[in-house]
């Protein structure tokens, strides 16, 4: 899908009942350090408002690296709260390295499995992602996804990280509620 344009009208949107957490990846690390506070919080807000009217419970923000991670000072790593819905601005663009991290989050004395690896890579969201929105054609994923790709759905946006706006992510997730999931399963 390119929903670059689309404008999805609020009352043609089907049920997201089923959407729990969406993850954006887009961005460079140069491009993310280059907002400030303000832009932040508004760009954050406005995401999480329009995922709190959708019933969406997390939203996760990722930098999509494209070049010289070196170049760019990392962000911090943003949480803005709403009413509904808990935002998340994650700053690592290693798929790699997240994987890593979140491996060494679990305790010794708990078994590695499905749940406890997605509960460390995924906190403080208590899910995994069912909708992965990454900007850019959809020719190439981005490195920050490893483990998000087993059962999320895809919707790519060929937009750039600056022109990213609430209609967008709207589009994507009205692409997402229109589609019949199978979790990896075949049609019979």
């Amino acid at each position: 899908m390119s929903p670059s344009a689309a404008t999805p009208a609020a009352s043609s949107t089907p049920s997201t009942s089923s959407l729990r957490h969406v993850l954006v990846v887009g961005g460079t690390l140069a491009e993310w350090s280059d907002l400030t506070d303000e832009q932040w919080r508004r760009r954050l807000e406005t995401f999480g408002e329009l995922c709190e009217r959708l019933g969406v419970t997390w939203l996760t923000v990722r930098a999509y690296e494209h070049g010289d991670r070196s170049a760019a000072t990392p962000p911090e790593h943003r949480r803005h709260r709403l009413r509904d819905v808990e935002v998340i601005a994650d700053p690592q663009p290693d798929g790699r390295q997240r994987f890593a991290d979140a491996m060494a989050r679990i305790d010794d004395d708990d078994e590695v499995n499905e749940a406890t690896v997605a509960s460390a890579l995924y906190e403080p969201a208590d899910s995994e992602p069912d909708l992965v929105v990454v900007l850019g054609p959809p020719t190439q994923l981005p490195p920050s996804l490893v483990w998000e790709l087993a059962y999320a759905e895809l919707v790519f946006i060929d937009v750039a990280w600056a022109d990213l706006t609430a209609d967008h992510v709207a589009a994507a997730i009205d692409d997402f509620a229109n589609r019949r999931r199978r979790f990896g399963g075949l049609d019979e």
